[in-house]
C-alpha cells in the first residue's frame, strides 16, 4: 500500500508509491512475458511519461491510449510506437493532427465501421509512415465494435483505402465482477470473438498478426492461444474498484489521494478536503461509496461535493482528529488523474519527485 503520507503536505493531492508501482509494473511485465503476450499498456490510467518510460523499459511492445491528444503527448515524450484504441471519427482539425502524428511515430488506430476507415486513409495518405489499422470487435460489454462476422467488411474498406489492415481488437468491458468466474467469461468472449474476427480478415486475404484482448480484470484469466497481444491499465495503480473484485489487495494499491480532515461534526462522521474535483464522481457498483479509505476500512464516503468528502464511521470506531491526513483509494483511477497537474512520489514520508501528468486533459 501506498507509504505514509509525509506531515505538513499540501492536501489534497494525488500520492504514488515508487515501490508498489514499480512492483505492478515487473509483475504484469514478466506474466506476460512468460505466457507469450505482448503487452501494449494502456496509458490513459496514467497519463504520466515517467511511468510510460518505467513500462517500456519493462519491455512493452508499444503504448495504448484513447485519443489523438493523448497519443500527440506521448510522441511529444518520446514514446514511438502507439495504438489509438478507439474508433477515432476524423473531422478536418483531427486529420490534420493524424497525419502529423503519422509522419513521426509508428501509428496503429482503431476502426470499427466502413466509414470511419475511408475518412481514415484520406487522412493520412502519402504519410512518412504507413498507418496500421486494427478492427473493433464487440467480444460482450455492448460499447463500441462491430460483430466479429463483420470484422472482414470493415477490414477490406481501411485495405481499399490503402491503410495497413494487422488485426483487431476489444476492450471486455463486461470482465467486472464480484469473482473470478465473471472475469474467466468475459477472458473466454474475448478469445472466441477475437479469434473469430481474425478469421473474418484472413478469409479475405488481410492481416491478422496482432489480436489485441485483455483488461485489468480478465488479464489473469488468459490462455495462451488465439489473442497474442493485451492492454491492461489500471494495474499500475489499482484502485478501489480492483480492490472490491478481487484484482489486487490492499498491498498493491499504488496511488491515494491524500486529504486533511477539515470538520468533525459528530464522533461518528468527518469530512474531508477532498471532492468531486480530485477524486471524480464515478460510482461503483462494487464499491461501498466514493472511494476505499485504507486506514479505516469500515467506514463509508457517504456524501461527495466539489470540495468535500463526508466519511460515515461505524459504531465504537474512533474516527481522525481534526487536521490530520487521510488516504483516500479513488473508485476509478483514470478520472482523477485526468484531473490533476501532478503526482506526488513519496517515499519513507517524504516527497521525492514531482511527475507532471503529460497528457492532462488530452480528451480530444
Amino acid at each position: 500500500m501506498v507509504t505514509p503520507l509525509p506531515d505538513g503536505l499540501a492536501t489534497p493531492a494525488l500520492v504514488v508509491d515508487p515501490d508498489v508501482l514499480d512492483r505492478n509494473i515487473s509483475r504484469m511485465a514478466e506474466a506476460s512475458r512468460a505466457q507469450g503476450f505482448a503487452l501494449r499498456p494502456h496509458a490513459k490510467s496514467h497519463k504520466c511519461a515517467q511511468i510510460a518510460d518505467r513500462q517500456l523499459r519493462s519491455g512493452a511492445r508499444g503504448l495504448s491510449v484513447a485519443t489523438i491528444g493523448e497519443a500527440e503527448a506521448f510522441a511529444g515524450a518520446g514514446v514511438d510506437d502507439l495504438f489509438i484504441a478507439y474508433p477515432v471519427w476524423l473531422d478536418a482539425d483531427k486529420a490534420q493532427r493524424l497525419r502529423r502524428l503519422a509522419d513521426d511515430v509508428a501509428l496503429r488506430v482503431g476502426v470499427e465501421s466502413v466509414e470511419g476507415a475511408r475518412r481514415l486513409g484520406e487522412a493520412v495518405r502519402g504519410s512518412a509512415r504507413t498507418v496500421e489499422v486494427l478492427v473493433e470487435v464487440d467480444s460482450g460489454s455492448h460499447r463500441t465494435g462491430v460483430q466479429p462476422h463483420a470484422a472482414g467488411e470493415v477490414g477490406k474498406a481501411a485495405a481499399d483505402a490503402g491503410l495497413n489492415v494487422v488485426g483487431v481488437f476489444t476492450f471486455p468491458g463486461h470482465g467486472y465482477g464480484h469473482d473470478a468466474r465473471a472475469r474467466e467469461r468475459a477472458a473466454r468472449d474475448e478469445e472466441r470473438t477475437l479469434g473469430e474476427a481474425a478469421q473474418a480478415l484472413r478469409d479475405l486475404g488481410l492481416g491478422a498478426r496482432v489480436v489485441s484482448g485483455g483488461s485489468t480484470p480478465t488479464v489473469g484469466q488468459w490462455q495462451p492461444g488465439a489473442v497474442n497481444e493485451l492492454r491492461p491499465g489500471v494495474y499500475v495503480f489499482n484502485d478501489a474498484t480492483q480492490l472490491a473484485i478481487g484484482t489486487c489487495g490492499v498491498e498493491d494499491l499504488a496511488l491515494v489521494a491524500a486529504a486533511t480532515v477539515i470538520s468533525v461534526p459528530a464522533p461518528d462522521r468527518f469530512v474531508l478536503d477532498v471532492g468531486s474535483k480530485v477524486l471524480g464522481s464515478d460510482r461503483s457498483s462494487w464499491v461501498t461509496g466514493h472511494g476505499y479509505l485504507p486506514q479505516f476500512p469500515q467506514g463509508s464516503i457517504t456524501g461527495l461535493w466539489e470540495h468535500h468528502a463526508v466519511v460515515r464511521l461505524p459504531e465504537g470506531v474512533r474516527g481522525p482528529r481534526l487536521g490530520a491526513l487521510v488516504a483516500v483509494v479513488p473508485n476509478h483511477i483514470c478520472t482523477p488523474v485526468n484531473l490533476a497537474d501532478e503526482l506526488l512520489v513519496v517515499r519513507d514520508r517524504e516527497v521525492i519527485d514531482r511527475w507532471q501528468v503529460t497528457a492532462r486533459g488530452a480528451n480530444t
